[in-house]
């Protein structure tokens, strides 16, 4: 049993129980299918027989209903309508009189079919006997023996096909009654198989554990050893099965396990000089990256104030592009007043002289008075004394038209001189336009060349604010940096620390042929002196090269995502490298080198390297 493999065991044992299973359930399922065929069979026969029987009787009754109706009615009508349909019902009955005989009878039913015929003949006779009354015009006796003979046998064939029917009925249940019984007694033999198979399924399980579990045991025996650190421990490698193979596996995997033991008890003292020399290096590289940090800040805090001087003089600028656009609007508003003036000037001069036009009217319409006046007084003197108090008037109205003519020269004369006062004012207030309109252009020049420094204020303000998070970003990766060199230092000192507790750990394993002997390797003291680095404070960027030192920020945040992304990879000196820094170290005696250690991944770190970080 232990040279069979443990799938050729599995495949057997699951064989016989797929083919004891299938050995039941093909027989179940055959004998099933044998019983609901003979079910099936003669529940169609017997569905059938019902069916012919219920038709019979339906036509019994109809029949039996249209010969009272014949018999009982004097109509002749009544008889000439259900005489056709009466004999075709017949031949109905008769048709399936014959199918029903055709069909697989029991005696009982053969029997009850004959009690069916007789009555059924029966019935015909009594309605003969009726017919021949109702011919003869006896119709007492009719009635009599419609209501004694003919009535109780027609309720007799109708009990009779109801008998038939019952019956027919009660095979059927019957049939079915014993479909059930052959069915559960299949059930009860699957599952009586069943459980026989399954009993021997636990037995034969039994003993497929029983062989599987004690070369388990011995693997489990054998790694608990191994996890403890004992790797001499003798392994059977004789079976044959999958046991043999995981005993062969688990006696390469004791060998291997014990030479990589024995390469990590050589390759912890490398590891320790290596994180050592790590450590000094980050320790040095933190030191000079908080300078740096220091000097930013500086640099931060001074960009801060420009930017705030700048922001106020931008601030400033806008204040004074606010009150030329103010000034602009005045000047443009008090030159549409000056040009309303105007207007209103020429208004009045156009006036003034229409009046002076007006008082010479005047003036004529004055002088023709007097000639009418002076015509009325000579016309007066020639009429005599009749005349004289027309000359009277005449001279009176001569005197007014005078006045009027003195008066309308003396308006004359001033509307002349207003109106060339009012030409000299439109002249002035025409300059004064003129004059306006120029101060209007001026100040709008004065507005735009003020928006132009605001404008110009707003970009060096932008600039600088734009140099100034430069600084800010610079600065923050420069303490990110700073954070992440302490991180490196600490994970050196992390490594370190495992790399004794490793040479601790392996110290456990007991190897039967191996070296144990361990060659201790010397640290060597690469300790570096950082030189004394004098600050200088940094110059501020003009607003000109503004831009170009922002175009470097995308490096920056590059080299940050980078230092992120590989904290430790960066600083990772090969073992032997020295920082920049370091200061020679005299030379030592040469010592025995411990056993080449495989070769670890390392940085293409260099001098350079420290410098450049």
């Amino acid at each position: 049993m232990d040279q069979l493999r443990l799938a050729t065991r599995l495949w057997l044992a699951m064989g016989a129980m797929i083919l004891f299973l299938a050995i039941i359930v093909g027989s179940a399922a055959t004998a099933s299918n044998k019983s609901r065929v003979s079910y099936a069979t003669t529940s169609a026969a017997m569905l059938e027989r019902i069916k012919v029987a219920n038709q019979w009787a339906n036509l019994e009754d109809v029949n039996g209903v249209r010969s009272h109706a014949v018999v009982v009615s004097n109509d002749p009508a009544v008889a000439s309508t259900f005489k056709a349909e009466i004999a075709s019902s017949i031949g109905q009955i008769d048709a399936l009189q014959q199918q029903l005989e055709g069909m697989g009878l029991s005696d009982n039913d053969r029997t009850q079919i004959k009690k069916i015929i007789d009555l059924r003949k029966k019935v015909m006779e009594i309605g003969g006997q009726s017919a021949l009354l109702k011919v003869t015009g006896q119709p007492g006796e009719l009635d009599a023996l419609v209501e004694k003979q003919y009535r109780p046998a027609v309720q007799a064939l109708q009990q009779a096909h109801q008998e038939f029917v019952t019956l027919q009925d009660q095979a059927y249940e019957n049939d079915r009654k014993d479909f059930d019984a052959r069915t559960r007694v299949i059930v009860l033999m699957s599952a009586l198989g069943v459980a026989i198979t399954i009993v021997a399924i636990l037995i034969g399980t039994g003993f497929l554990i029983r062989s599987i579990r004690q070369p388990l045991l011995q693997a489990n025996a054998l790694a608990a050893g191994i996890a403890k650190g004992d790797l001499s421990q003798a392994i059977d490698t004789s079976r044959q099965d999958e046991f043999g193979d995981l005993m062969k596996s688990l006696a390469a995997m004791s060998e291997s396990l014990g030479r990589m033991v024995q390469q990590v008890r050589q390759n912890t003292d490398s590891i320790a000089t290596a994180s050592a020399e790590i450590a000094t290096g980050n320790n040095d590289l933190a030191q000079r990256t908080e300078q740096t940090s220091s000097n930013l800040q500086s640099t931060a805090s001074s960009m801060s104030g420009l930017t705030q001087n700048v922001q106020i003089s931008a601030d400033n600028a806008r204040q004074a592009s606010t009150l030329a656009a103010t000034a602009s609007s005045v000047a443009q508003r008090g030159g549409d007043v000056v040009r309303q003036v105007v207007s209103t000037m020429q208004d009045i001069n156009d006036s003034s002289r229409k009046i002076a036009d007006i008082i010479g009217v005047i003036d004529g319409i004055a002088f023709q008075t007097n000639i009418l006046a002076l015509n009325a007084a000579v016309e007066a003197a020639r009429a005599g004394e009749q005349g004289r108090g027309f000359a009277v008037v005449a001279s009176e109205v001569r005197s007014l038209a005078g006045r009027s003519a003195e008066a309308a020269k003396e308006i004359k004369t001033l509307i002349n001189t207003s109106v060339e006062k009012v030409a000299s004012g439109t002249q002035l207030v025409s300059d004064a336009g003129i004059t306006m309109n120029d101060i209007v252009q001026s100040v709008r020049k004065v507005a735009d060349v003020i928006g132009e420094i605001t404008a110009a204020s707003g970009e060096q303000s932008a600039g600088i604010s734009e140099i100034n998070g430069a600084i800010g970003n610079l600065d923050q990766m420069t303490q990110q940096n700073a954070a992440l060199v302490e991180q490196s230092a600490a994970a050196a000192e992390s490594l370190r620390d495992q790399a004794d507790q490793l040479a601790r750990a392996v110290a456990v394993f007991k190897t039967s042929n191996l070296a144990t002997t361990r060659q201790q390797r010397p640290m060597r003291d690469i300790t570096p002196r950082p030189q004394q680095v004098a600050y200088q404070r940094p110059a501020l960027l003009p607003s000109a090269k503004a831009k170009p030192a922002l175009a470097a920020r995308p490096a920056a945040r590059q080299l940050g995502s980078s230092l992120k992304s590989a904290p430790y990879k960066a600083a990772a000196p090969v073992v032997g490298q020295r920082s920049a820094l370091a200061r020679p170290v005299a030379p030592k005696p040469a010592v025995p080198k411990a056993p080449k250690a495989p070769k670890a991944p390392t940085a293409p770190a260099g001098d350079s390297d420290w410098e450049t970080f």
